[in-house]
């Protein structure tokens, strides 16, 4: 997309459009109030009842953050040993479990050097979908950070911790009815990787007036 094409798009539309993913980082520890502000974007987003079926943990402790990222790669280490890279583990899809390997070697990072990591649980007697809301929560997270200049990365594999190792419950006292659903990794970014990026147009299905078209 040219400049030209976005003259009329609104501030809110740029910064959706031109987020990206970011997994190289400053040396740079995030200010507490903008973390502080990217929360409460977070709280305001919305949830099925207003339940608000969500609790954020702030990770800023680079040694936790290791640890935690050691017991992801210990994981995935004893996943490629019992599977294998042929055939993934359901319901692990084939994309992320391709990732596996390349954690359990050391050649993918999990929270990519950020100094501050937003850990995103959920309660799970929230209405409907709490995975749902807590994505939204999420997403104002991370769409509020790339407006005040920060990059972010959503990662999810930090789940395996969770779910495999104990102590890392504990550790942060999670107990029922909270779950680990994902996490955010917050940080100035290295270089300029934001931008406009070409995405594939999937097919829209358009009902009105009694007539079905598609659209793209």
């Amino acid at each position: 997309m040219t400049q030209a094409e976005m003259k009329d798009w609104t501030e809110t539309e740029k910064v959706i459009l031109s987020r990206r993913s970011v997994r190289l980082y400053k040396d740079q520890q995030v200010p507490e109030d903008l973390v502080r502000r990217i929360l409460e974007a977070g709280r305001f987003a919305p949830s099925a009842g207003n339940c608000q079926p969500w609790k954020f943990v702030v990770v800023r402790d680079k040694e936790i953050l290791d640890a935690l990222a050691g017991s992801v790669i210990a994981v995935c280490k004893n996943m490629v040993e019992m599977f294998g890279q042929a055939k993934p583990p359901d319901p692990l899809h084939p994309v992320p479990y391709s990732a596996v390997g390349m954690i359990a070697a050391g050649r993918f990072g999990i929270f990519h050097g950020a100094p501050t990591v937003i850990l995103i649980f959920k309660d799970g007697r929230g209405v409907v979908n709490p995975d749902l809301d807590c994505g939204i929560a999420g997403q104002n997270m991370v769409l509020a950070a790339h407006s005040l200049g920060l990059g972010t990365c959503w990662v999810s594999f930090a789940g395996f911790a969770f779910q495999y190792v104990p102590e890392w419950q504990e550790r942060f006292g999670i107990e029922f009815p909270y779950e680990f659903v994902t996490s955010v990794a917050v940080g100035y970014p290295e270089g300029s990787p934001n931008g406009m990026a070409q995405r594939e147009t999937h097919a829209v299905e358009w009902y009105e007036n009694g007539s079905k078209k598609i659209v793209y």
